[in-house]
């Protein structure tokens, strides 16, 4: 409990303590301890205390300078306001603040009064206008600066730095100055429109950024003095009496110059007449005649240039028409007119050539006006015409050219024969009745390719209708069906016709392709029965389709025209339709020929088998098995014997096999099978043999071992010709190769 107590009042010590150290006297100032001002410019410093209610104030500079201000004390505060603040406030500023309490206590708070001046933009100033090409001094300078030793200054041209200075040498005393920077540079054509900044600084962290830094931006007005000042004139120099003219001066430079028109007097002097680029003289007399002057100002020069008109005495005027050259189609009428303006003296026409050759026309004249009508012109119209007007006593001569062309038709296209693929083929165009040919020029184009080109330069000019001609030859081929052919005719006739007369003519080639891919379809077979029909197509591919032709081929080779459709039907075959048919496939482009044989084929109806000498036999004797069939061509004839085991056949010659010493075991039923394409027969026989009784000897042993080894090689001869007949009819016999023996 007594260890509580202690603590407890320890405690209230310390509170008591920090309570107290609130209490005590104590100074502020605002702003702290340092304040940057501005020349001319108003300050206010502030000191305040703590812990005093009524504290008296005092105010002093560091130096016992003069305060240069004033001071109102009032409550716990006293205020020290400098206002405009000058060099002499540039000081240490002590507020010293007594308190006569219990006590008298003294507090003091100090202060630094720095000042600067930097209270205008930077000025740029040039030596002269700027001018392009030539030197120019621009200077930037800031005025009123203190102090100058933290001054930095950059002069820049666009992004270009022209020129950075700063001032480090320190001032002699306070004052306040002004700092330039100067840089000489020659203006150029990219100048123009750039911005020139001078940009200036006063290094001191503790003034205000944006007061600081200072800038000027000026756009840069380069000027060029007036230059290529020209002067044009309409209609002419040289005028008539009366007429009018206008007069326009141009020049270059920047500013635009200003124009002033002037006229030259006789003393030299220039007489001032217009202010505008544009002079127009009206109602000219021979008196304005002389030298006009135009003179181009601007900000940085001028320049002139100078005209002479020249006003001559009125005369009157001969105009011609259609014009000075005229060129006309030999057979159409042409008009030749002469007129005039200006005469009122009497007035005569005259026609006439420059070769003084037979005008060949009609002159008719009314008013002031004469005509020479050519109706139609031909080749004696070809001449230079003079028309000689008689004003008075003054003459004035015009010729009018006369110059004659023909080209009345289209180019016409000749081929040298029908187009066939792959073939060579002459083409030639013609262009008919034409003057001058040497004027003439021909092309042949394909599908808008050229293919020829000929000029008719060389040839000489004859004053008659002529023919030009241009041939070539190409090989045509199945892509160039559909492709249009062009003759294109130009005949250039003169100066005065700035694009040549033209005609031409247009053929589509189809190109013809020879018959090919020629083929034959036989429903239903190449080969078929007596009495059926058959039907056989042709077909073949070619430009334009082919024309089919089907005939039959004879003996002596000749062909026998049979039809000229695509199929041909025979409705009911018969034997003697056998034979070659042709089929032949034809167009302008040639002719392809394909062959198929027909086969019309009988049944085998009339087949014979018999055995020779007999059907009844004895053993050891010799038998003859033949097998006939009447004249059916393409029949095939086979011999079997007829087994237990399967049919065995055997090998005949023509149709026949012959047993030599037949045994008991070659007796059976034997069997003849024809066929053809048509049909199958069948004929059997029976072959009986019977054994010798009266010759015990016959069946000795030796005969009986001879007599097995013969059935065996048999037997195996027998196997032998039915697996042959099984795999390709081996053994088999043809009344195709033998229809001379008629077997």
């Amino acid at each position: 409990m007594p260890g509580m107590m202690v603590r407890t009042l320890a405690a209230s010590s310390i509170l008591w303590m920090v309570f107290a150290a609130c209490l005590a006297f104590k100074v502020e100032m605002v702003p702290e301890d340092r304040v940057v001002a501005q020349i001319g410019s108003s300050v206010s410093l502030t000191c305040s205390t703590r812990g005093c209610e009524s504290p008296a104030f005092s105010w002093r500079t560091l130096t016992d300078s003069p305060l240069n201000g004033r001071v109102r004390s009032e409550g716990i505060s006293s205020t020290l306001t400098m206002d405009p603040v000058s060099f002499e406030n540039e000081h240490s500023y002590l507020c010293t603040a007594t308190c006569r309490s219990e006590k008298v206590e003294k507090a003091e708070k100090r202060i630094e009064v720095h000042i600067y001046s930097f209270p205008k933009d930077p000025e740029i100033h040039f030596s002269g206008l700027l001018e392009v090409g030539k030197q120019v001094t621009v200077m930037c300078s800031v005025p009123d600066i203190y102090p100058s030793e933290r001054l930095e200054i950059d002069l820049l041209k666009g992004q270009q730095l022209l020129k950075n200075q700063d001032f480090p040498d320190p001032m002699e005393k306070k004052s306040l100055e002004t700092k330039s920077v100067e840089v000489t540079f020659t203006p150029t054509r990219e100048d123009i429109g750039k911005a020139l900044v001078c940009r200036a600084q006063l290094h001191d962290e503790e003034i205000n950024a944006e007061l600081r830094q200072r800038e000027t931006t000026e756009q840069l007005q380069v000027y060029i003095s007036p230059k290529n000042t020209i002067i044009s004139v309409n209609p002419s120099t040289r005028l008539q009496e009366g007429g009018s003219v206008t007069m326009t001066c141009s020049s270059k430079g920047l500013p635009a110059p200003r124009i002033f028109w002037s006229k030259q007097l006789d003393s030299g002097n220039l007489q001032p007449l217009s202010g505008n680029a544009t002079l127009t003289l009206i109602a000219m007399r021979t008196e304005d005649s002389g030298i006009y002057v135009c003179e181009a100002v601007n900000a940085v020069g001028k320049e002139r240039t100078q005209v002479e008109l020249i006003v001559q005495e009125k005369l009157f005027a001969v105009e011609i028409s259609p014009g000075p050259q005229i060129t006309a189609q030999i057979g159409d009428p042409v008009v030749l007119t002469c007129g005039v303006k200006g005469c009122e003296s009497p007035l005569s026409f005259s026609w006439r050539t420059q070769t003084d050759s037979p005008l060949s026309g009609k002159v008719q004249m009314e008013g002031n006006m004469s005509t020479l009508t050519l109706s139609p012109v031909s080749f004696e119209s070809e001449h230079v015409y003079l028309c000689t007007v008689t004003c008075g006593r003054k003459k004035l001569e015009k010729e009018m050219k006369v110059d004659l062309y023909s080209f009345p038709r289209d180019p016409e296209i000749k081929m040298g024969g029908v187009l066939v693929n792959g073939e060579l083929v002459t083409v030639s165009c013609d262009v008919s009745n034409v003057y001058p040919l040497n004027r003439l020029q021909v092309e042949l184009l394909k599908g808008g390719r050229i293919m020829a080109r000929k000029n008719f330069l060389e040839d000489r000019e004859n004053q008659s209708l002529e023919t030009g001609s241009l041939e070539t030859t190409f090989i045509p081929t199945a892509e160039d069906t559909g492709n249009v052919l062009v003759c294109r005719a130009k005949l250039h006739i003169g100066d005065m016709e700035l694009e040549p007369k033209q005609r031409q003519s247009t053929q589509t080639l189809y190109v013809n392709t020879a018959p090919r891919n020629t083929t034959i379809s036989v429903s239903p077979s190449p080969t078929l029965k007596e009495g059926r029909s058959v039907n056989m197509t042709c077909s073949s591919d070619g430009l334009p389709a082919p024309r089919i032709r089907w005939s039959r081929r004879l003996g002596n080779g000749h062909l026998q025209l049979l039809s000229e459709n695509t199929t041909l039907a025979l409705l009911s075959a018969k034997v003697e339709d056998s034979g070659m048919y042709v089929c032949e496939a034809s167009n302008q482009a040639g002719i392809s020929r394909e062959e198929v044989k027909l086969i019309v084929q009988v049944a085998s109806n009339d087949i014979q088998l018999i055995a020779s000498p007999s059907e009844n036999v004895k053993e050891g004797d010799t038998v003859t098995i033949s097998c006939t069939c009447g004249n059916a061509p393409h029949t095939w004839i086979i011999l079997k014997k007829k087994e237990k085991t399967g049919d065995m056949v055997l090998k005949a010659v023509e149709g026949a096999y012959t047993i030599h010493k037949a045994q008991l075991e070659d007796a059976g039923v034997y069997e003849c099978e024809s066929k053809n394409a048509v049909g199958l027969q069948l004929r059997r026989i029976k072959l009986d043999v019977t054994g010798r009784e009266n010759n015990k000897d016959y069946f000795s042993p030796g005969l009986l071992v001879l007599y097995c080894v013969s059935s065996v090689i048999i037997t195996a001869i027998g196997m032998i010709i039915y697996l042959a007949r099984k795999a390709n009819m081996k053994g088999s016999y043809s009344l195709v190769e033998a229809q001379k023996s008629k077997v």
